[in-house]
This record gives structure tokens, C-alpha cells and sequence, in this order.
């Protein structure tokens, strides 16, 4: 029997990120929020501090916790409790994306139908404060940690340009320090700011 070129490349297996969570997907920053919440635990309660009198008389403030992660976060800034719900809803899809990794093939991973709307050729314009933002950079992640931090094959994978991947996980600080932390333990070079 004859072996092709093919049959003799060795599997590589996912990088796994010990400093990560790592789960079964679908990765939780992905999840419509009705279903996301249904894997929170949710308190809302009073701050003091400056606002105005319905911010210190009025349930104004929201904590979330996921609970299969135990990643919390919450929003007291704001004067209503639904936008403090909002803007909590988006900070832990922002921390999921960052902290919590799904197993993704590292050479074959096959882009979401979130990211093949979102990308425009080898473009991916979305502005970080956009719905869609964690949910595209927690795909992203996964990506780039399987390829242990590989950006530039990560890219390629995903069909866009290194520099439009490293300008997406750059608008997320923690997610651009995670990066670079990888990349430094294995021996690349850091991604520049």
C-alpha cells in the first residue's frame, strides 16, 4: 500500500490555554441572551454614590453571575435597572469571550455563520460596542488558541487579514493581554499595540 503526502501529516491536536476555562460549545458569549440567562444567576440591589435620588432609592444596580463558569460582573452606573441589565448582559458576554475557550480544530475550524455575515472580503469592520462584538471575539479566541496563538494562520483560517484579527482582539484589552501572554510562553513575539 502506497501512503499520499496527506496520509503521513500528523493530527495536531487544539491547543488547550491552562489559564482558561475551557467547556463544551456552544461557547456562552454566542448564546441569545434569553438562553444565556437562563445560566445566570441575577441580583439587583441599591448603590450609594453620586446619581440622583432614584440611584440611592431604587434597585437601580445589577449583578450577574454565569453560573457553569462562576464568572460574575455588574452595571451600577446607569439610573434605570434595565439599562444596568443591558450594559451587565454585554460586560459578561465581553469577560466569557475572554476567560472561556471552546475546543475548535485547529487547522479545519469552519467560520460561524455570524462571522461569514459580519466579514466583508478580508474585512471585518465591527465596532466594539456592537451586540455582535463578543460573540465574534470569543470565536476569534478560540481560533487563536487552538493555533497556539498562531495570529496570522488563525487569520487565514478565518479569511481575513492579520491585521484585521489583531484589530479585533485589540479592542478588548484583557482579551489583547491574554493574546500576547500566550504568545510570549510560546516564544512569539508579542502583538504590538
Amino acid at each position: 500500500m502506497v501512503e499520499n503526502a496527506k496520509d503521513r501529516m500528523a493530527y495536531k491536536p487544539p491547543h488547550i490555554d491552562e489559564r482558561a476555562i475551557t467547556i463544551k460549545g456552544p461557547h456562552p458569549a454566542t448564546l441569545e441572551d434569553a438562553v444565556l440567562l437562563k445560566q445566570c444567576e441575577i441580583d439587583t440591589g441599591r448603590v450609594s454614590g453620586p446619581g440622583g435620588q432614584n440611584r440611592n432609592k431604587v434597585d437601580t444596580a445589577v449583578w450577574i453571575k454565569h453560573v457553569p463558569t462562576e464568572i460574575e460582573t455588574h452595571a451600577t452606573e446607569r439610573r434605570s435597572q434595565s439599562q444596568n441589565r443591558h450594559v451587565a448582559i454585554f460586560r459578561l458576554r465581553l469577560k466569557l469571550a475572554c476567560k472561556v475557550r471552546t475546543i475548535t480544530n485547529r487547522d479545519g475550524h469552519q467560520p460561524s455563520e455570524l462571522w461569514k455575515l459580519r466579514r466583508q472580503g478580508e474585512k471585518l469592520p465591527i465596532n466594539p460596542e456592537n451586540h455582535d462584538y463578543p460573540a465574534l471575539l470569543s470565536e476569534a479566541m478560540d481560533v487563536v488558541t487552538a493555533r497556539r496563538f498562531d495570529v496570522a494562520g488563525s487569520a487565514g483560517i478565518l479569511g481575513i487579514t492579520m491585521s484585521q484579527l489583531t484589530r479585533l482582539i485589540r479592542h478588548e484589552r484583557h482579551a489583547f493581554a491574554l493574546v500576547n501572554a500566550g504568545r510570549e510562553a510560546t516564544g512569539l513575539a508579542q502583538l504590538r499595540k
